[in-house]
C-alpha cells in the first residue's frame, strides 16, 4: 500500500452476504447440526491462521501492556457504544491477526492504540445494524483525526487480505453443551457461564494461538465441570463426532488455561471481568450513550502524520 495514496470512501462497509456476518444467529436444523459443525472446524484448518501453543513466553512485555491497554479500551468502547460482546470479540481476532503479520514496529504504542480503534470500527460494520462514524471512538491520550483511522482501516483490511468474516467460538457453544451436558436442564446458564470464560480468555491470550473450537470446547467442559482428568475430558469430548479432528492435547491445554485464568481472576478482588458484557445478549443501538471510560493510555505524543506499510 502506497503511504501517500489518499482514499475517498466515506465508509469501509464489505459487500458481503448478510447471512455470513453473524454465526450464531444462523438457525441450522438440528439433523444438520454435526455437519455445519464440522465444516466450520474444516474452514478453521484450512485458514492457517491458528496454531496450539502451549508455552507463550515469546510475547515481549511491552506490547503484552500495550494489547491489554488496547483490550481494555474496546471492551469499555463496546459497552459505551451498545456493542453486542461478540463485536468486541470480533475486533480482538482482527488485532491479534494483523500483528502476527509483524507489520507495526517494536515500542509503538500510539499505533498499538490506532490499531484497536480501527478493529473495532471495523468489526461495528461487520456485527452491528448501526456502525457509528469514526468520531465517536475516543481514545484518552490520543486525538486521532477521522481520516487517520480510516487510513488504519485500509492498512488493516489489505493486510488481513479483506478476510473480515471469521468463526468465533460463540459459534460452537450451543452446538457443544447439547452434546456434552445433554442431561443438564440449564442450557443457557452454561452458555453464559461458557461465553464469561471465552471473554476472559481474550483479555489474557494471543486469539491465534488456539483455534476457536478448541477455545469452545474447553470453555463448555469448564462451565459444566472444571474438576476434569485428562481421560475424563477425553471421554466426554468423545461424544462430539464434529471434534474428531482436533487435537485432544490441545484441549486440553486449553482446558487447563482457562481454568488457571478463571482460579486467578477469582483471587483478584480487584480484576476487570467483562461481567456486564457477560450479560448483553441483544445486539443494541444505543450509540453514543455517555459514560465514563477508565483507560490507561500513554502519555506520548503521536506522530499522526503518514501510516505506512510499516508503521
Amino acid at each position: 500500500m502506497n503511504p501517500d495514496t489518499t482514499f475517498s470512501l466515506p465508509t469501509l462497509l464489505c459487500e458481503e452476504d448478510d447471512s455470513s456476518l453473524n454465526q450464531v444467529k444462523i438457525k441450522v436444523p438440528q439433523s444438520e447440526d454435526d455437519r455445519y459443525i464440522r465444516s466450520l472446524i474444516q474452514r478453521e484448518s484450512k485458514s492457517n491462521d491458528h496454531r496450539c501453543v502451549c508455552d507463550d513466553k515469546n510475547s515481549k512485555n511491552w506490547f503484552k501492556c500495550a494489547r491489554l491497554d488496547a483490550i481494555n479500551w474496546i471492551f469499555g468502547t463496546s459497552e459505551i457504544l451498545g456493542f453486542h460482546f461478540r463485536t468486541a470479540y470480533l475486533s480482538l481476532t482482527y488485532f491479534d491477526r494483523f500483528n502476527s503479520k509483524g507489520v507495526i514496529d517494536d515500542e509503538k504504542e500510539w499505533a498499538i492504540q490506532l490499531l484497536g480503534i480501527a478493529c473495532l470500527s471495523l468489526a461495528a460494520k461487520m456485527e452491528e445494524q448501526i456502525a457509528p462514524p469514526l468520531s465517536h471512538y475516543k481514545a484518552q491520550g490520543y486525538n486521532f483525526e477521522s481520516s487517520v483511522i480510516q487510513r488504519m482501516e485500509l492498512l488493516v483490511l489489505a493486510t488481513l487480505e479483506w478476510k473480515m468474516c471469521r468463526i468465533t467460538p460463540f459459534a460452537y457453544l450451543h452446538h457443544f453443551i447439547s452434546k456434552i451436558c445433554e442431561k443438564c436442564d440449564c442450557n443457557e446458564f452454561l452458555v453464559s457461564k461458557a461465553t464469561g470464560f471465552v471473554l476472559d480468555f481474550s483479555k489474557e491470550v494471543n486469539l491465534m494461538d488456539h483455534r476457536p473450537s478448541v477455545v469452545a470446547i474447553a470453555a463448555v467442559l469448564l462451565a459444566c465441570d472444571d474438576q476434569l482428568t485428562r481421560n475424563t475430558l477425553e471421554c466426554k469430548i468423545g461424544v462430539v463426532s464434529s471434534l474428531h479432528s482436533l487435537e485432544k492435547e490441545c484441549i486440553y491445554h486449553c482446558y487447563n488455561l482457562l481454568k488457571e485464568l478463571e482460579v486467578k481472576k477469582n483471587n483478584t478482588p480487584d480484576s476487570n471481568s467483562f461481567d456486564l458484557l457477560r450479560n448483553h445478549w441483544s445486539s443494541s443501538s444505543n450509540i453514543g450513550i455517555k459514560r465514563k471510560l477508565t483507560y490507561n493510555g500513554f502519555e506520548q505524543k503521536c506522530p499522526l502524520q503518514k501510516i505506512s506499510r510499516r508503521l
